[in-house]
């Protein structure tokens, strides 16, 4: 097979539309675009995205409020400074946290947060840690378990 054998598949390419070129042409005149009007008019009929005189969506949508995150991930979370009540090596998760009364409801899994100071040393297993908290759970002789 040699380049000039490679031709389009038959009916898929159609000869152009010769407009205004006599009524014998079949487009002649105003070339199938009618009377009057906008969309008879040389040049584009109107701009993307124009709506008729409607406030296009592109000006709509900043002012909407509230749009939400395509599946969003909701954590449980709590700060580090709260889990410094805690006895030294205890293990922490979300159910343990509980029982203690550090969390009262379960908004999904578990998530630490760095705010506020840790003495004592953990085995905190959560679903996510910010870099700040795992870095105050580690330098107060703890450990970090992600669970899933």
């Amino acid at each position: 097979m040699r380049l000039t054998d490679a031709q389009p598949k038959a009916g898929s390419k159609r000869r152009r539309r010769r407009v205004g070129r006599g009524i014998a042409a079949g487009q002649g005149a105003s070339c199938g675009f009618g009377m009057r009007g906008q969309k008879s008019r040389s040049g584009r009929g109107t701009r993307p995205g124009f709506e008729g005189g409607q406030l296009p969506l592109y000006r709509r949508i900043p002012k909407l409020k509230h749009f939400p995150l395509v599946n969003q991930k909701v954590f449980t979370i709590i700060n580090v400074g709260k889990l410094s009540d805690l006895s030294a090596n205890s293990e922490v998760t979300l159910s343990s946290l509980m029982d203690v009364g550090l969390i009262t409801t379960d908004d999904g899994p578990l998530k630490v947060l760095g705010d506020g100071e840790l003495t004592v040393a953990l085995e905190v297993k959560a679903a996510a840690f910010t870099r700040s908290a795992r870095e105050k759970i580690e330098a107060a002789g703890g450990s970090c378990t992600v669970i899933a």
